[in-house]
């Protein structure tokens, strides 16, 4: 049986790490897990309910009527939250702050934790997120925070949301965006933060394949292979 590697991708909203993300796990045949989508899903659970993502109590109460699956089909994971694929619908600017709120309760973090961490046990995973490397994965093989200037964040978050919603404007989408940044790095919980041993790469002038050979590079030097 071959080593398991882990590798673990912190950074900001917009800086690319789902994307860079999917691209290492198809490079190295690793399994790609996002875990802001479990977060968003809670939340989605949660505002279809009408329960304020920032109503602790409710939201711990709630978290009992929550049953979360990761499937994987042709590598691609979809969230199944209460036996429905919610993949498709949990990228809007409404979610992401529902998950911003969300992530920042300690029960929330706790309830998806062994979720993440089994996957990682059991199989070479490049999970992204926004505290992998300090909090969920801190054994990680390689850490990488990837981030770009605020702009250009705004910029590839604009683009992404354009394509299915319109009438979406770029201040929203900037201003969603610098919100988050603020709330996830100053909580109290898990702030998103660079770990200590993560190597920061910096793409804002870099493309999605450069980004991506230089991730290699990196995961190569760290791992060993």
């Amino acid at each position: 049986m071959s080593k398991i590697i882990n590798v673990a991708i912190d950074g900001p909203s917009g800086a690319g790490k789902s994307s860079l993300a999917k691209a290492i796990s198809k490079s190295l045949g690793y399994i790609y897990v996002d875990t802001g989508a479990l977060y968003r899903s809670v939340a989605l659970y949660f505002i279809r309910c009408g329960i304020s993502t920032s109503d602790v109590e409710k939201v711990v109460s709630g978290l009992a009527n929550i049953n979360l699956n990761l499937i994987y089909k042709d590598g691609v994971q979809n969230v199944i939250l209460n036996g429905e694929n919610v993949s498709a619908l949990i990228r809007t600017n409404e979610v992401s702050m529902g998950a911003s709120a969300v992530s920042a309760i300690p029960e929330v973090r706790e309830f998806l934790l062994e979720t993440q961490r089994q996957l990682a046990r059991e199989n070479s995973v490049v999970m992204d997120g926004r505290d992998i490397g300090t909090v969920i994965l801190p054994n990680a093989d390689v850490k990488i925070f990837l981030t770009a200037d605020d702009k250009k964040r705004a910029e590839r978050r604009y683009e992404e949301l354009r394509q299915k919603d319109p009438s979406v404007t770029f201040e929203e989408v900037y201003e969603a965006m610098v919100n988050r940044d603020k709330n996830d790095s100053t909580r109290a919980v898990a702030p998103a933060i660079k770990a200590d041993d993560a190597v920061l790469l910096d793409n804002t002038n870099l493309d999605e394949r450069q980004t991506l050979e230089r991730a290699l590079e990196i995961i190569r030097d760290k791992a060993g292979i």
